[in-house]
């Protein structure tokens, strides 16, 4: 029943704070919670419900931050477009994985990751520039156009298979391979969830993936439209290194909770 998931609530504003602030969608957030209180659901029927919560905190962060002007389009345009064929085959990847085994393989990538962010703190010619000087549209040579497009295919079939929206990926590759501001890497990087997330999820629901549990979407997803306009607004007011290090510090704890719960 709908009224019965209501206390999912409060969990889908503080998804869509933090996965707005940081660039990540929430799902990375979402996932972990949904697998801790419902164990015996298939990862497919996790990974959708996410997704559909992910593309609705997206495109309200997307809309929050298209006001401060700090969304690259034309790269967020490419970059989304290169990731629809990797979200189709992800969702299918999915139904194809047990839980354990996703579990195990879910909590090793946000392992990595969290070293990566932890060991590599934000640059500091991205970090200090100010917010008067970030371009809407900051220019991507030839060789780092196809390295992010590349990237953007596999992090759209990452995106899909886990149903964590892959932000948390997509924003230290703007900043540490591409050059790109804090602030315009988190909100370029909600703008191509948009398109991602919603491909993965229409993906998994058109597959018969989602027979049950959409009750938990329909709760969520008005938590994280009012999430993501407070994470907007946070997001001006908190130094970027330490966005991407508390970002790190979480996906690591999480990481090693669902490693030692696949092992035993």
């Amino acid at each position: 029943m709908l009224f019965d998931a209501l206390w999912l609530l409060p969990l889908g504003v503080f998804v869509g704070t933090v996965g707005t602030l940081i660039g990540a969608g929430g799902g990375f957030i979402l996932v972990p919670v949904l697998l801790l209180l419902y164990p015996n659901e298939a990862p497919a029927t996790i990974t959708t419900i996410s997704l559909i919560v992910v593309f609705f905190n997206a495109v309200s962060g997307s809309l929050a931050y298209a006001r401060t002007k700090k969304i690259a389009y034309k790269t967020g345009v490419i970059f989304s477009l290169a990731a629809i064929p990797g979200s189709i085959l992800g969702a299918f990847a999915t139904a194809a994985v047990k839980r354990q085994q996703f579990d195990l393989l879910f909590g090793g990538i946000l392992s990595l990751l969290s070293m990566l962010l932890l060991i590599r703190p934000a640059r500091k010619s991205s970090v200090g520039q100010s917010q008067t000087s970030l371009a809407e549209n900051p220019p991507l040579g030839p060789a780092k156009l196809i390295l992010g497009t590349l990237t953007s295919t596999g992090l759209g079939f990452l995106s899909s298979f886990l149903g964590i929206g892959a932000g948390f990926i997509y924003v230290p590759v703007f900043v540490y391979l591409l050059d790109f501001p804090i602030l315009t890497a988190t909100a370029t990087s909600l703008f191509i969830l948009s398109l991602m997330s919603l491909t993965g999820a229409a993906t998994h629901i058109l597959a018969g993936m989602l027979d049950h549990g959409m009750n938990l979407a329909l709760v969520l997803s008005p938590g994280v439209i009012c999430g993501a306009q407070i994470g907007a607004r946070l997001s001006r007011r908190i130094h970027a290194d330490w966005i991407l290090r508390g970002l790190g510090l979480a996906l690591g704890l999480v990481g090693m909770r669902f490693v030692i719960a696949a092992w035993r």
